[in-house]
């Protein structure tokens, strides 16, 4: 079975080494990007099967990614917002324009793969 297309927009280096060493051992092809510019360059490049994307990043925004993902680019494909902003005002903003599922920081990666095996069991 061909590995899962994942791509991780995540400024924090150390979080997103965890992060793509968890999720390569689950046996996912993990694209990371550190800020919103790298995430264009990646999206126009390869559409992946899933996004796991922080809320506060350079450039382009998580909030603005999955604007970007739903209205812009038209696709359906699962985005779970991963922040430490988890105020109610960015969670029902993320919700509003198309994110699946939010996490907020600190959170267990185990938990985070879980929520990621439920949105693609659902495409």
């Amino acid at each position: 079975m061909e590995a899962r297309h994942l791509l991780l927009a995540e400024d924090d280096d150390m979080l997103a080494q965890l992060l793509h060493f968890k999720l390569a051992k689950e046996g996912f092809a993990v694209h990371h990007c550190s800020d919103g510019k790298q995430v264009k360059e990646q999206l126009a490049q390869q559409v992946p099967d899933i996004i796991v994307t922080d809320i506060m990043m350079p450039y382009f925004s998580g909030i603005e990614l999955v604007d970007h993902v739903r209205n812009h680019m038209g696709l359906s494909l699962p985005i779970i917002i991963i922040s430490a902003a988890g105020n109610e005002v960015n969670v029902l903003n993320a919700f509003d324009l198309g994110a699946n599922d939010f996490v907020a920081k600190p959170f267990s990666p185990s938990e985070l793969l879980v929520r990621i095996a439920k949105e693609l069991k659902k495409v």
